[in-house]
């Protein structure tokens, strides 16, 4: 951890966004977040809750379209059965700044989403993003035309996926 809080030092970057997989997994991501200089965004499934030193709580509730198929066998089910915990997405919507980001991959999943956001108890719709799914550039332009129209309708923030636009799908972007 002291390697990581050294680095960002370095960079003297300002702002550190706490990423990967599901980072409230590691074990030592409340000491990270408070060991950070820098204002801290943790990215998260929001199926785990930790007290945690951060500014904003991006959660990215994950919508059945993450589901693995039927080849991944017993994951498939354990994944369907916890990919969503309202009762943490609760507590940071009230012990944090928060964001919810939803990935979209078709207009099936509109559905889903309201159905989510009618689950809880109350939210600020300038909180809600919308991202298109995809890691090539056509087919998140396609996807993101009718997004952004769907997120001015609804009162919703779009958030594009920069990081491919700008160097492809590769990993360390």
């Amino acid at each position: 951890m002291s390697e990581v809080v050294e680095d960002v030092a370095e960079h003297d970057a300002g702002h550190v966004v706490l990423t990967g997989g599901e980072p409230l997994l590691q074990p030592d991501a409340n000491e990270l977040c408070a060991a950070l200089d820098e204002h801290v965004t943790v990215e998260t499934n929001a199926t785990v809750y930790r007290d945690l030193d951060a500014e904003l709580i991006s959660m990215s509730p994950k919508l059945s379209n993450s589901t693995p198929d039927e080849s991944a066998g017993a994951w498939r089910e354990i994944h369907e059965d916890e990919r969503l915990n309202f009762d943490v997405i609760e507590s940071y919507m009230g012990s944090h700044d928060y964001q919810l980001k939803f990935v979209v991959a078709d207009r099936d999943d509109l559905d889903e989403i309201d159905e989510v956001l009618a689950s809880l108890s109350g939210y600020d719709r300038d909180r809600v993003l919308l991202m298109p799914e995809g890691v090539d550039r056509d087919i998140l332009r396609e996807r993101g035309e009718w997004l952004a129209e769907v997120c001015k309708e609804r009162g919703f923030r779009y958030s594009p996926r920069l990081q491919i636009h700008i160097y492809g799908n590769r990993r360390g972007t």
